[in-house]
């Protein structure tokens, strides 16, 4: 039995509120550190054969090739069941559609008389993946992953994926259209995205969730000028919840213990203003425990997790704002006029009928959120991180003469005299014409 005691929020102190909203301690050790560090130093000096022996150290399998070749690619079709296939179909089109609704249109404005300035688009060139396979196969994340990489136009698009990777990872990726697929995992797949080898080549950005060993690994890989760049640090899942008298109670359980199967420090945690639904959902919270598999790694998150009495709504925007969740669900009577209030979520589902199940599989949304209190500064993973803005100006003679003088006395203020002498000896030129 799971007793998560209601506690009231008015009655604690400063300390003991930030007690409630502390996530489970996530340090990485100095020796994990250590650990990392020596893998990716291993696979810089000996590529290949420091993965094939990585690959039987960590997995214990002992591979022929770390390339999965194109036909296996394709025949993994064969051996995907017709209904699985369809939702994978389903959520490939809905996860397009609404990525391909974030493409951002060029801007080309004339900002004085004379002076064009634009704003331009280009893709990441060359982009890694990495697929998680620890308990499950993480095929979603191929599309939430490969569909907005797709769409920017990156050209050389990677996935690494512990060995061996299960049909439906390759079967994701080749309705993403996804040829370069290595079996690699771990730390190890990070230094060989970040250094290159002979068979696996170096990209500029890596992408994807992990362990603690990935996410330290793409940690230091992004620090080093031999490394590469990195989406962001994702650390273990969360989700809090609003609710009101007019939630139902099996269904707000239901999202709490779905996100609590995640584990590995994962939290979840109820904000509601009736003490009588926080009972309820406790009692449904131990009977819908009963008839779940994995009942005993969710027993230790909810071990993490809490149930807070608030006075009213817009205290519970408060608390949800302080703690930044990666996963908000807002199950109150009038939903939308809440998210008014919310400044800091990664993803955001609103109503009875918005399970975050949903968000993680097929709605359209990316499931490649920030976590830890990161939701203050960083957005959900979307179609601009594969993207680059670049911006260009041009200048007709007579725009120049309109803002040399400008030009001019501010490079003089900040004693930049290179900067203003660019300026006035083209506008000797013209005046000289």
């Amino acid at each position: 039995m799971v007793f998560l005691n209601p506690i009231e929020w008015k009655k604690c102190n400063t300390a003991q509120k930030q007690a409630l909203l502390m996530r489970p301690s996530m340090t990485t050790s100095k020796m994990i550190q250590k650990k990392v560090f020596n893998i990716l130093e291993q696979v810089k000096l000996y590529g290949d054969q420091a993965l094939y022996d990585l690959n039987y150290k960590f997995d214990n399998l002992k591979i022929k090739k770390l390339r999965i070749n194109h036909q296996q690619i394709t025949d993994s079709k064969k051996h995907i069941q017709k209904n699985l296939k369809k939702a994978m179909k389903i959520a490939y089109k809905n996860i397009n559609k609404f990525h391909k609704a974030q493409v951002i249109n060029p801007i080309n404005i004339e900002t004085q008389s004379g002076i064009i300035c634009e704003q331009i688009i280009r893709p990441i060139e060359s982009v890694g993946l990495y697929i998680p396979a620890g308990s499950v196969p993480l095929f979603s994340t191929v599309l939430m992953l490969s569909i907005p990489a797709n769409i920017a136009g990156c050209c050389n698009i990677i996935i690494c994926s512990p060995p061996p990777i299960s049909n439906q990872i390759l079967y994701a990726a080749y309705l993403c259209g996804i040829k370069n697929i290595f079996q690699v995992g771990g730390a190890q797949a990070i230094a060989a995205l970040a250094f290159g080898s002979t068979t696996i080549p170096k990209v500029d950005k890596i992408f994807g969730p992990g362990n603690i060993y990935v996410t330290e690994a793409k940690r230091q890989v992004s620090q080093r000028l031999d490394g590469s760049s990195i989406d962001m640090l994702a650390g273990p899942s969360e989700l809090l919840i609003i609710a009101d008298d007019y939630a139902i109670p099996s269904f707000v359980a239901s999202d709490l213990l779905s996100q609590a199967e995640h584990g590995l420090n994962s939290q979840v945690i109820l904000l509601t203003t009736s003490l009588q639904l926080a009972k309820q959902v406790s009692k449904s919270i131990n009977d819908q425990l009963r008839q779940l598999k994995n009942n005993t790694s969710i027993l230790n998150v909810l071990n993490n997790s809490r149930i807070i009495i608030t006075c009213d709504l817009q205290q519970c925007a408060y608390i949800s704002n302080l703690y930044a969740p990666e996963h908000l669900s807002i199950q109150i009577n009038q939903p939308r006029k809440l998210v008014t209030l919310i400044n800091n979520a990664g993803s955001i589902f609103l109503g009875h009928w918005s399970p975050e199940s949903v968000g993680d599989y097929a709605s359209g949304t990316n499931h490649v959120l920030p976590t830890y209190g990161n939701t203050k500064t960083f957005s959900s993973l979307g179609l601009a991180d594969f993207q680059k803005r670049m911006t260009v100006q041009e200048l007709t003679p007579n725009g120049l003469l309109n803002i040399a003088k400008t030009i001019e006395i501010l490079a003089t203020a900040e004693n930049l005299s290179a900067h203003k002498h660019s300026v006035t000896l083209r506008i000797k030129s013209l005046k000289g014409r």
